[in-house]
């Protein structure tokens, strides 16, 4: 039996154990005294009547150690209780305790001592009637012992299946836990990325645009209308989008998500970055519509691309790729000629590219980029596009 699955036993669980130790000791000694009262059986004087009380009083003193010194304990009880009637509850208990250890070489000794206590307390009690046979006077303690220890048993059984309940229950609760803290450490990678990808984008060109402004003194009101008008259309998309996130972050199960971004949406992220001063073309040779989740992954690959073209090279010509069919994948490749002016240095968070990675092994898809010998960055990519959706 595992030790760490017996329980403490309370003021109340130890008091109505010893109560019923006193109760079977004290039937058995009644039962006795009545036969002597008969003529039955010899008690032995005074001895029954003092002596005997006294043992079964050390008896149950002692078995409060009994979980202590189980072996010992019950070993010395059950000895004891040849020299008293009294004692033969606590002798029942202990073995009944020790039973519960489920170890059949402890269990087989106290039995065997136990019985022979019983078969030795005939020279305390004789008997004055004729028995039929020493058969009976082993049956008896045969018996109780067999029951004492039928019980024990059980209770170490039930303790054991009790304690492995528990241990599976606060495994669970851990595991529960751990799944919990995972999800909500996925939820805020989830939430950086969308706001990365979401406001990284709008607010470089925003930047930009302001770059301009404060910089060039040699800028027609013309020039400084639409580059104010920009900012101003730049920060409420920024606005828009972020509101976007937060809707998908908020969705419940009766609200559905808003529709995300696709490939489809691609030339107006081109058109924005012509509008802040990129020179970008877009070559777009794509044939049907592709799963969700690779139309979207593709778009946010061109989106951190111009973003970074934006922010690293300034001057530069970027060309945008985009090209695949149902069966043979989607393309996505950004590449820019490399900076030819100082520009305004944007800041960066250093996590674009890293969660793009994330992103694209996510969707199942490869990404590279890399500096282009002669100048220059490329980003390419390449994402599943099955034959059939499904």
């Amino acid at each position: 039996m595992n030790e760490e699955a017996v329980p403490r036993l309370g003021p109340w669980q130890q008091s109505w154990r010893l109560a019923a130790v006193v109760a079977i000791g004290a039937i058995t000694w009644v039962y006795i005294a009545a036969m002597a009262a008969k003529g039955q059986v010899s008690v032995g004087g005074s001895w029954y009547y003092h002596g005997d009380p006294l043992v079964a009083l050390g008896c149950l003193v002692l078995a409060l150690w009994r979980r202590r010194f189980p072996l010992t304990v019950a070993m010395l009880i059950s000895v004891a209780s040849t020299a008293s009637t009294l004692a033969i509850g606590s002798a029942l208990l202990v073995l009944c305790s020790i039973s519960t250890r489920r170890r059949p070489l402890e269990i087989g000794v106290v039995v065997v001592a136990y019985i022979a206590a019983s078969k030795f307390s005939v020279t305390f009690f004789p008997s004055e009637v004729t028995t039929p046979g020493n058969w009976v006077e082993l049956l008896v303690p045969a018996l109780t012992a067999g029951i004492a220890v039928a019980v024990g048993v059980a209770v170490g059984a039930r303790r054991d299946e009790v304690w492995t309940l528990r241990q599976r229950a606060d495994s669970a609760e851990r595991e529960q836990a751990a799944r919990a803290a995972e999800a909500r450490v996925l939820e805020r990678n989830r939430i950086a990325r969308e706001m990365h990808d979401v406001l990284a984008h709008r607010v470089s060109l925003v930047a930009m645009q302001a770059g301009v402004l404060g910089h060039r003194d040699n800028l027609t009101a013309e020039e400084v209308k639409v580059l104010a008008q920009g900012i101003a259309d730049g920060s409420h998309q920024a606005l828009e989008e972020l509101r976007d996130v937060l809707g998908v972050l908020r969705a419940g199960p009766e609200q559905p998500e808003p529709p995300q971004p696709s490939i489809d949406r691609i030339p107006e992220l081109v058109a924005d970055a012509r509008a802040s001063g990129l020179a970008v073309t877009l070559t777009d040779t794509v044939e049907g519509t592709p799963p969700e989740l690779t139309g979207r992954t593709g778009y946010r690959i061109v989106q951190e691309g111009l973003t970074n073209a934006g922010k690293h090279a300034p001057g530069a010509r970027v060309r945008v790729s985009v090209e695949g069919v149902a069966g043979d994948g989607l393309r996505v490749q950004i590449r820019d000629s490399g900076a030819v002016t100082a520009g305004i240095r944007v800041p960066s968070s250093g996590f674009g590219l890293l969660g793009l990675a994330e992103r694209v092994g996510l969707a199942g898809g490869e990404l590279d980029h890399h500096a282009v010998p002669g100048g220059g960055f490329v980003l390419r990519a390449q994402l599943p596009w099955p034959e059939r959706n499904r």
